[in-house]
């Protein structure tokens, strides 16, 4: 579930901390060792994966703990999610640029990243013909890629 990003590779630790302290909340070991795996594996990795890839680093990290973390880090911003094709999750790290577009390959299933301004357009027409504020950010939108239209 992984591809191309357009992203500045996220928060470093003590950016994430304040963030998280703006909220109310601690970076805790589980929160810390889920920021790692993501800035580690650049891309968009499944709940399951990142579950994989803290305890391969940090065995002590319940598995109930990266996805507590994963809420908490996507709620304070920290972390990106979106919902790809057949219902499964992917997460990031937020980029400092704000939120992006997903794009699904529905023949690879590689997810690449879009500037929001593609659809701008879309979103213009819809929220005036329709009165519907277009949110496209947390879906994958589906296509081929390049290299499977080659």
């Amino acid at each position: 579930m992984t591809g191309p990003s357009t992203g500045a590779g996220g928060p470093d630790h003590d950016d994430a901390g304040a963030q998280l302290r703006s909220a109310g909340l601690h970076l805790t070991a589980p929160r810390r060792a889920v920021l790692s795996a993501l800035r580690r594996h650049e891309g968009h990795l499944s709940a399951e994966r990142l579950v994989t890839v803290v305890a391969g680093t940090d065995p002590g990290v319940h598995r109930a703990s990266v996805y507590r973390a994963l809420e908490a880090l996507t709620d304070a911003g920290i972390v990106q999610h979106v919902h790809l094709g057949h219902g499964a999750t992917a997460y990031h790290l937020a980029d400092a640029e704000g939120e992006h577009l997903h794009l699904q390959c529905s023949a690879c299933g590689a997810v690449l990243d879009a500037p929001v301004s593609l659809l701008g357009t879309v979103r213009r027409r819809l929220l005036r013909e329709q009165g519907f504020a277009l949110d496209a950010s947390h879906v994958a939108l589906s296509g081929t890629c390049e290299a499977c239209r080659s």
